[in-house]
C-alpha cells in the first residue's frame, strides 16, 4: 500500500523489556520526600484505608513530620548516580540491554517517582515497540507491589489511542534460577566475610498482618524464598543458623512478625556475637537495606552486645544476578524475540 502524502513514519514490529522497580524522591531533600511519599502512601494499594479517613491523617500529620526525618535517611544513602535504587535499576536495565543484544529494546521505570511507568511504556512505543514485556522487580508478588506496577501499567494504557501488546514477568521466588543466583551470592559474600556468622537473618521487607488474612500471598512467598536459600546454603553454611525476620514497620498496625529490628537486639541480648544479613526480597540495594539494616541495624545489634555485623548486598548488577535476570526475561519473551 503505498503511503499517503505527508503521513509521518511509524517505527512497529519492535519488542521492549521494560522493569519497574518501587520509587525514589528526586533528591535527599525534604520537599523532594515530601512529593514521593505523597504519591506514594496515597495509593490504595499501600494504604488500604478508606480514603476519607487516611487523607487528613497522611496530609495533616505524617508529610508534615516524616519527610524531614525520611531525608535526613537518604542523604546518608545518597550517591553521585543519585539514589542507591534508582541507580542500580539503571545499571541492570544497561547490563540487560547488552545482554538482550540490538533486537529488544530494554528500558526501566519507578512505580513512583521518576523516570514514570507511563513515560517509559510511551518512549518504547515512540521507539517502535508494540510488543512489551513488564518486568516488575519484586521476586515475591504483592498487592502493594506487583499489583501497584501493574495499576500503573494499565494507568498507561488507558491513555494510549494505539496500546503495545502487554506480557507481564511473573514471580520468580520460588525459581530455580532465582534460588541458584542467591545461593552464590551469598555465599560468595559470607566467605568474604572476616568471620564466619552464627546467625544469617533473612529479612524481607514487612507488611501489615492483615494482608496475608485478605489472601495476599506475600508472606507465603518469602517464606519459601527463605527456606529454599537456606537448603541451598546447607552444605557449606549448616552450622550457621538461618532466621526469617520483616522489616520497615509503618503506623501502628499489627505487621508481618518477627520484626527485624526486634530481632537484631534480641539475638544480641541473648549471646550471639556474629550475624549477618541478608535481604532476598529486594532486588536492588536502597534505603531500606542500606540506611535501615546496615546502618542502623549495626547500631543496634553492637549496642546490645553484639561484635561483628555484616550486611550482604542484593543481586543488583551482579553476574548472578543478571544471568538470572537474562534467562527469565527470554523465557517470557518467546515467540516473541
Amino acid at each position: 500500500m503505498i503511503r499517503p502524502e505527508g503521513h509521518p513514519p511509524v517505527k512497529t514490529k519492535g519488542v521492549g523489556v521494560l522493569l519497574i522497580n518501587l520509587g525514589t524522591p528526586d533528591a535527599p531533600t525534604p520537599a523532594a520526600v515530601k512529593r514521593y511519599l505523597g504519591e506514594f502512601l496515597m495509593d490504595p494499594r499501600v494504604v488500604e484505608i478508606p480514603r476519607i479517613i487516611w487523607w487528613p491523617i497522611l496530609n495533616g500529620i505524617i508529610l508534615n513530620t516524616r519527610p524531614k526525618m525520611s531525608a535526613h535517611a537518604y542523604s546518608q544513602v545518597w550517591t553521585d548516580a543519585g539514589s542507591p535504587l534508582a541507580a542500580i535499576t539503571k545499571a541492570q536495565a544497561e547490563a540487560l540491554q547488552v545482554r538482550m543484544g540490538e533486537g529488544v529494546q530494554v528500558d526501566w521505570a519507578m512505580r513512583y517517582g521518576n523516570p514514570s511507568v507511563a513515560s517509559r511504556i510511551q518512549a518504547l512505543k515512540d521507539q517502535g515497540c508494540d510488543r512489551i514485556l513488564i518486568a516488575p522487580m519484586y521476586p515475591q508478588y504483592s498487592g502493594a507491589t506487583t499489583a501497584s506496577a501493574m495499576d500503573a501499567v494499565g494507568a498507561a494504557l488507558k491513555a494510549m489511542r494505539w496500546q503495545p501488546a502487554i506480557r507481564t514477568l511473573p514471580p520468580y521466588y520460588d525459581d530455580p534460577l532465582h534460588i541458584a543466583a542467591l545461593a552464590q551470592d551469598t555465599a560468595r559474600q559470607l566467605a568474604a566475610l572476616s568471620f564466619r556468622p552464627e546467625v544469617l537473618l533473612l529479612s524481607f521487607h514487612g507488611m501489615p498482618e492483615r494482608t496475608l488474612h485478605l489472601g495476599d500471598p506475600y508472606h507465603c512467598q518469602c517464606r519459601k524464598t527463605a527456606r529454599l536459600l537456606a537448603e541451598a546454603l546447607a552444605k557449606d553454611w549448616g552450622d550457621v543458623r538461618f532466621e526469617v525476620t520483616f522489616q520497615s514497620r509503618f503506623g501502628k498496625a499489627k505487621w508481618l512478625e518477627p520484626a527485624t529490628d526486634a530481632v537484631i537486639a534480641a539475638e544480641a541480648q541473648k549471646g550471639t556475637k556474629r550475624l549477618a544479613i541478608a535481604a532476598p526480597g529486594f532486588s536492588a540495594d536502597c534505603l531500606e537495606t542500606i540506611e535501615e539494616l546496615g546502618i542502623r541495624g549495626r547500631e543496634d545489634f553492637l549496642e546490645a552486645g553484639g561484635t561483628d555485623f555484616a550486611t550482604l548486598e542484593c543481586l543488583n548488577a551482579g553476574e548472578p544476578g543478571m544471568a538470572m535476570l537474562e534467562a527469565l526475561v527470554r523465557r517470557e519473551l518467546a515467540g516473541w524475540a
